[in-house]
């Protein structure tokens, strides 16, 4: 079964690869909070440029990372998460673009396939989801929040690639990275009415309703690898993460349990020149 990896090394970062990506030619990686040099609300590895931190603290947060996962700092490309569906597609002209630039461009999704551009989304609760084609090359990133889970952000993402560099979907590989869990997600009906909108009766397994009538608990890990199984991905391609950033709040940020006044997590993903 595909599974995650958490390394750990020796500034105190830890972050989590996952193996459908752990290929050659393929840098990847799921932050986590330890590693970096904020403080306060913000320690330590926090990657949210816009939080209230110190932008030195961040930038130095971003080295550290980067070099852990092999990539350069000034070509990465940030999205500008807005809870939609919109699909960047990055070229070398965006390097830089929301680290050390302004971006001009809103999106929770971002596809390239551009050698050494490195896509860069952020959550905090949300799932962050990555992809790759190893036979046409091309890679993608995806911030899926419940809306942007509703409205099938991962399958337009898959789309995207298929659409623009001819990736089948038989090839594509995918990693769900930490997020918040079913346990911990819970809402009002305006959620899984939401899911069933877009997925009818094919929901229903992912939404559970509390005692007596009470609130739901949805499982947006599992309902965007539904999205991501009724696009064609195999099984097999496709790891989930166990971790729960609500439960886990000594390792991530949480929205939920902490407000606005915390730090972001980062996933990366980078492709290589050819093997």
């Amino acid at each position: 079964m595909p599974a995650f990896t958490t390394h750990a090394l020796e500034n105190g970062l830890l972050y989590l690869t996952a193996s459908p990506l752990c290929v050659g030619g393929l840098a990847h990686g799921f932050s986590t909070r330890l590693g970096g040099v904020s403080r306060g609300v913000f320690a330590a590895l926090n990657l949210g440029l816009h939080r209230g931190d110190g932008e030195e603290n961040v930038l130095e947060n971003y080295r550290r990372f980067c070099a852990a996962l092999g990539v350069e700092p000034e070509r990465c490309v940030l999205a500008k998460q807005v809870h939609r569906d919109d699909v960047k597609v990055v070229t070398a002209q965006d390097a830089g673009a929301g680290l050390l630039r302004p971006q001009d461009y809103e999106a929770d999704a971002l596809v390239t396939n551009v050698p050494g551009l490195t896509l860069t989304i952020f959550s905090a609760d949300c799932i962050p989801t990555l992809y790759f084609d190893p036979v046409t090359r091309c890679i993608g990133a995806a911030h899926a929040g419940w809306r942007g889970t509703a409205l099938g952000i991962a399958a337009k993402t898959i789309a995207a690639m298929e659409r623009l560099y001819g990736a089948k979907t038989e090839n594509i590989r995918a990693a769900i990275g930490p997020g918040i869990s079913r346990c911990c997600f819970e809402t009002d009906a305006d959620v899984p009415a939401a899911m069933r909108g877009a997925l009818g009766a094919e929901a229903a397994p992912y939404l559970q309703r509390g005692a007596q009538g009470g609130k739901w608990h949805v499982d947006l890990k599992a309902i965007n690898r539904h999205w991501m199984l009724r696009a064609g991905l195999a099984p097999e391609h496709i790891a989930v993460s166990g971790a729960c950033t609500a439960c886990c709040t000594d390792l991530y940020w949480s929205h939920r349990r902490m407000g606005d006044v915390r730090g972001s997590q980062a996933a990366m993903i980078c492709l290589g020149e050819a093997p």
